[in-house]
């Protein structure tokens, strides 16, 4: 997979095989190369590394989506998303900031923004202000809450991820009932 996914290639993707690895350092990257699972969301590296992790990712065959936030040596500028999109073949970029969301966009990058929902002020500011209409989908943190992801899904008409705390398969398969396209995980037992 040397070329970059589209939007709907993405989604496609998404509802094919809906276990999305989240690789926080090499060895976890190295078994993520080895499983079963379609997109990988990259949480970690630097300016430096981060055109090699996506190069091997993406010689594996794997959808690559980079967490800009947690990339060291990058800022909250528009000009981390230029790099991503002309230094290395990464698919998509992770992001919180509404500005790289929309620059991502713009440079024909899958865009996945997180949302973290900690507390019901959280929810209320998604149903009042939705979230950014050049997101490609949207993850939400913590993704063990299937009553809250299926009030979010009704809200928000796109691609939804659950990510975070998921632990083992029952909280996995609760998210995907409860409106969840996919869930991100750290737990490798659930790449499979």
């Amino acid at each position: 997979m040397n070329r970059r996914l589209s939007e709907a290639e993405f989604v496609s993707l998404l509802e094919a095989q809906p276990v999305i690895a989240a690789v926080k350092h090499m060895d976890a990257l190295h078994q993520a190369i080895e499983s079963d699972v379609a997109v990988v969301f990259v949480l970690f590296g630097d300016i430096l590394t981060i055109p090699e992790i996506v190069a091997e990712l993406k010689e594996a065959g794997k959808a690559v989506i980079a967490h800009i936030d947690l990339i060291e040596g990058f800022s909250n500028r528009d000009v981390s998303v230029r790099f991503m999109a002309e230094r290395t073949q990464v698919d998509g970029i992770l992001s919180t900031r509404t500005n790289l969301i929309r620059e991502a966009h713009q440079r024909g990058l899958i865009s996945v923004q997180r949302l973290f929902l900690l507390d019901s002020l959280a929810l209320d500011n998604i149903k009042k202000q939705g979230m950014s209409s050049d997101a490609t989908a949207l993850e939400i943190l913590p993704g063990i809450m299937p009553r809250v992801i299926s009030e979010v899904a009704s809200i928000l008409q796109r691609p939804l991820i659950a990510g975070g705390l998921i632990r083992d398969d029952e909280d996995a398969v609760a998210a995907l009932n409860a409106g969840a396209m996919a869930i991100s995980t750290t737990k490798a037992s659930l790449w499979s």
